[in-house]
C-alpha cells in the first residue's frame, strides 16, 4: 500500500487502475484514500481493534477537504481505540462489493468476472445499495431472493455472487466470522433443469448424427464427444491437440481450472480420426482458430427436431453423461471427478438417481434373502 502525505493536488492527480488502490497518509497513521476503478475516491481509516482488521469510510474525497477528513479520522481512530465505536458499522454494502471485485475478483476468469459484475449491477445492488454491510441479515437475503422468483435463473446465479461478497466481508473484518447470511439458500426448482436422454433417445440421436456425418463432420464429432465425455461445450470446442495425450484430455483452462478428463475407447477413436493440420482439434476454416460455438449450436438446433429432441439443450448431454454414470453404479464422488466439479455439492443433484438405483437393488435382493429372513 503506497504512503504519501495526502494533499488536494495529489488526490486530484490520481488516476484509476483496474483494481482498487489504497494510499496511506504519511502524516496520520491509519488514515488514507481509496481509489476505485470507477474513479471514485473516498477517505478512510484503517487499523486493528481486538485483533481484527477494521476499516471505516470517512467521506467522499470530492466533497470533503483533506484537512477536515484528517481531523474526522483522528476522532474516529481515537474512538475505535477506546472501544466507543464499532469501526465497521457504517461501511456500506456497495463499498465492500467494490473491494471484493477488485481483490477477490482476480480469482475469477475474465468472462466470469464480467458476468458476475452484471449480476451485481442488475440483481444485487438495487436491493442492498446504501445498507451497512454489518446490518444485513439472513432475513434480508431471504427477502431479496424471494423478490427474484419471477427470474429464477438470475436468482440462482446471483446468490453465489452475493455469498462471496459476504464471505469476503468476514475475511476483511467488516462482519463477524461465521455470519454469512446467504447460508441455507436453496435454489429455485426449474422444470427441465436436469433433463437427460433415455436409451431410446440416445439411439435416435445416434441415427440422426450418422445421417449428417458427411455434410457436418466437425459438428457431429463435437456432439458425440460431449455425450461421451460429459465435458462442457466450450471445453470440447476449444480443445487443443497438446491437451490430448496418454489417452486422456489434460484441460489447461476448464471452468474450474486445470483438470484431466478420462476418455473411453469410442471417445479416443473420434479424436484419432480428426486431422492434425492445426493446433486446434476442431479448427475454423475461416479464422484459423477454434470453431465458433455458435456453429455447433446452430447445427444442434436444426438436428433436434429430426431426432425428436426439441426440448434438449447441448448442456443436457453433460447431464446425460452424469445421470447414466450414476445409474450404472458410479458413486457421487466419482461422478464429480468425471465432471470436474470442485464443489461436491454440485454433484448432489444426481443423488436421487443413486437412491433409485439403491431401491431397485434392495427390491431385487428381497426374494433372494427372504427365505433366510423367515
Amino acid at each position: 500500500m503506497a504512503t504519501t502525505k495526502l494533499t488536494r493536488a495529489r488526490i486530484e492527480a490520481l488516476r484509476p487502475r483496474k483494481t482498487v488502490r489504497d494510499i496511506r497518509d504519511a502524516e496520520l497513521k491509519g488514515f488514507g484514500l481509496r481509489l476505485y476503478p470507477s474513479g471514485r475516491k473516498c477517505f478512510f481509516t484503517h487499523g486493528q481493534h481486538e485483533g481484527k482488521r477494521v476499516w471505516r469510510i470517512v467521506g467522499d474525497a470530492t466533497c470533503l477537504s483533506v484537512e477536515d477528513a484528517r481531523a474526522a479520522a483522528r476522532s474516529m481512530l481515537a474512538a475505535a481505540r477506546n472501544g466507543t465505536s464499532a469501526a465497521s458499522e457504517h461501511i456500506l454494502f456497495e463499498e465492500v462489493a467494490e473491494e471484493v471485485f477488485g481483490r477477490y475478483g482476480r480469482n475469477w476468469k475474465p468472462r466470469t468476472l464480467k458476468v458476475n459484475r452484471s449480476y451485481l449491477a442488475s440483481q444485487i445492488l438495487p436491493w442492498f445499495r446504501g445498507r451497512p454491510i454489518a446490518d444485513i441479515t439472513a432475513a434480508d437475503v431471504s427477502g431479496w431472493f424471494a423478490s427474484l422468483h419471477a427470474t429464477p435463473v438470475a436468482a440462482d446465479r446471483s446468490a453465489p455472487v452475493l455469498s462471496v461478497i459476504m464471505a469476503q466481508a468476514e475475511a476483511y473484518g467488516y462482519r463477524p466470522q461465521g455470519s454469512n447470511p446467504c447460508k441455507g439458500i436453496k435454489r429455485y426448482r426449474r422444470k427441465g433443469r436436469e433433463r437427460f436422454l433415455s436409451q431410446d433417445e440416445m439411439r435416435r440421436l445416434g441415427r440422426a448424427l450418422s445421417r449428417h456425418h458427411e455434410n457436418a463432420p466437425m459438428s457431429v464429432a463435437i456432439i458425440r464427444l460431449l455425450l461421451l465425455t460429459g465435458c462442457r461445450s466450450r471445453e470440447i470446442v476449444t480443445l487443443r491437440w497438446k491437451e490430448y495425450r496418454d489417452g486422456h484430455l489434460h484441460l489447461a483452462d476448464s471452468k474450474t481450472g486445470p483438470r484431466m478428463v478420462w476418455l473411453s475407447s469410442p471417445a479416443r477413436t473420434i479424436l484419432d480420426r480428426q486431422s492434425r493440420t492445426s493446433p486446434w482439434v476442431f479448427p475454423s476454416t475461416r479464422t484459423g482458430k477454434s470453431v465458433d460455438l455458435t456453429v455447433v449450436g446452430n447445427f444442434w438446433r436444426r438436428l433436434r427436431p429430426e431426432a425428436g429432441l426439441d426440448d434438449v439443450r447441448l448442456h443436457d448431454l453433460r447431464h446425460t453423461y452424469a445421470s447414466h454414470a450414476v445409474m450404472t453404479g458410479e458413486n457421487i464422488l466419482t461422478v464429480g471427478r468425471l465432471l470436474g466439479h470442485n464443489d461436491p455439492g454440485t454433484t448432489l443433484k444426481y443423488m436421487h438417481l443413486a437412491d433409485d438405483k439403491a431401491a431397485e437393488a434392495a427390491e431385487a435382493m428381497g426374494p433372494l434373502l427372504a427365505s433366510a429372513g423367515t
